[in-house]
């Protein structure tokens, strides 16, 4: 398949989607989502891949969706042409809605891996509590600080993941968690140190690869359905139908005015900057960078 702003390729029976923006921490638009449903459904087809690690270049995991540039490529989001109808048809239509792709991670036949240094806030934390088992460097960080303003939960794989207290905690709050506590409190799978995280990953799915391909097909398939059964799609029919009307109250437009007006920085001063966390936060709290490692 093409590579541009999601690179695929296959060694043995793992394959390897990397999302490529690094420049722009590799942050979410239509066309990286394009990218990575096209090359999900190329590993589900070839029955060659056992295993589908998804990661992320440069520096970062991922840093939620894009809403640079004056949100330009987001124009149903911009004040002037927002229709709430048509944003809730959007959401929930399943040839249009980004859960669609996320979830692609989750009902794709192939185990799948996301490995997670770096930043992976708001969507890209969505995208990647989608897989089937996280492993992350100990000093990545994971947080929606779309709990603040401008959105909801949306996979709601935050909530099934944990246990209600720190739930309801974590979506009140939306304080972030190193990978090392996102360990700890069983949001993740495992966390290892930055320089540690490519050949634990590789090893894991190597031992994957190892089993046949119907074992690991049936018990995904397996565990996946108790979790649908407990109402996963209902969530994520509401997760997102919320996210579109906290993205347009008093204060979820007054966010894109001031994305618009100061740059992506001046909006998440503002939003951060209270609570010290995320970007805004001491440099202990901040993800090392993989481009520094010797």
């Amino acid at each position: 398949m093409p590579q541009g702003v999601v690179k695929y390729s296959q060694q043995g029976a793992i394959a390897t989607i990397t999302l490529n923006r690094p420049e722009k921490y590799n942050t979410l638009r239509l066309d990286m989502l394009q990218g990575l449903n096209d090359a999900l459904k190329t590993a589900n087809e070839n029955n060659e891949v056992r295993v589908i690690v998804l990661e992320g270049a440069g520096d970062s995991f991922c840093g939620g969706f894009d809403f640079s540039g004056g949100l330009e490529h987001y124009e149903s989001l911009r004040e002037e042409n927002y229709d709430p109808g048509l944003d809730v048809a959007w959401v929930t239509n399943h040839y249009t809605s980004y859960i669609t792709t996320f979830m692609g991670l989750w009902q794709g036949s192939k185990p799948t891996i996301a490995k997670v240094h770096g930043y992976c806030v708001g969507g890209g934390s969505e995208l990647a509590l989608c897989a089937d088992l996280v492993i992350a460097s100990d000093d990545a960080r994971f947080g929606t600080p779309y709990s603040r303003v401008w959105g909801c939960h949306l996979t709601g794989l935050w909530v099934y993941r944990l246990g209600l207290a720190k739930a309801k905690y974590y979506a009140l709050t939306g304080e972030s968690v190193s990978g090392k506590e996102a360990a700890d409190i069983e949001l993740i799978n495992f966390s290892y140190p930055l320089e540690e995280l490519d050949q634990r990953v590789q090893e894991l799915a190597e031992k994957l690869a190892k089993i046949p391909l119907t074992q690991l097909v049936s018990m995904k398939l397996i565990v996946n359905q108790a979790y649908d059964n407990m109402g996963l799609r209902s969530t994520q029919t509401l997760g997102p139908i919320l996210d579109s009307v906290m993205r347009n109250t008093p204060e979820g437009r007054d966010f894109v005015r001031v994305a618009q007006a100061e740059g992506v920085k001046g909006a998440v001063v503002r939003r951060d900057g209270p609570f010290g966390d995320y970007s805004q936060g001491p440099s202990e709290d901040q993800p090392r960078k993989r481009s520094e490692l010797g």
